[in-house]
């Protein structure tokens, strides 16, 4: 991968991926932040909702560069398909948490997956951290906000 368009085009491929995860997300969470449900349940130190989809979007993003980078300095196959595993397995996981605690109504089964992608987060540093530092430190912000997010849904248990 030594071209610049080569690696544009692994970005934009990385910006679509991460933001059509959180574009299905955002459907499955949208109507829910309403709802009487999650108003019932929402921890008294949840930020305001302006602030999930501005932290989300930047997240999101910095996922998507930490993808692109991290694809750019596998160099073998078994690189790269760690790469290609532990950012398939975090998207997945960051969906279905969506769908158990919005779509469900499961704040419980949310939190298992939550944690499970604590886990995820982590691995994914620990792939990069010898591979792409810059991927390991853009990652961080994600596991943090994660960690919030995993004290706010273990609140509204």
């Amino acid at each position: 991968m030594k071209s610049r368009g080569d690696r544009f085009f692994v970005f934009i491929i990385a910006l679509a991926i991460s933001f059509g995860v959180a574009f299905i997300g955002s459907l499955i969470t949208q109507e829910q932040v309403e709802s009487d449900w999650y108003k019932s349940i929402k921890p008294g130190i949840t930020p305001p909702d302006f602030v999930f989809p501005a932290v989300w979007n930047i997240l999101f993003f910095l996922l998507a560069l930490s993808m692109t980078f991290s694809w750019i300095f596998a160099h073998t196959k078994n690189q790269k398909q760690k790469v290609i595993w532990v950012y398939g397995i975090n998207l997945l996981l960051n969906l279905l948490w969506s769908f158990f605690y919005f779509g469900l109504h499961n704040p419980l089964l949310a939190f298992i997956d939550i944690l499970a992608l604590i886990i995820s987060i982590v691995a994914i540093m620990k792939v990069n951290w010898n591979m792409s530092r810059v991927s390991f430190w853009l990652i961080l912000p994600y596991l943090i906000w994660v960690c919030f997010a995993a004290v706010l849904n273990f609140l509204s248990i």
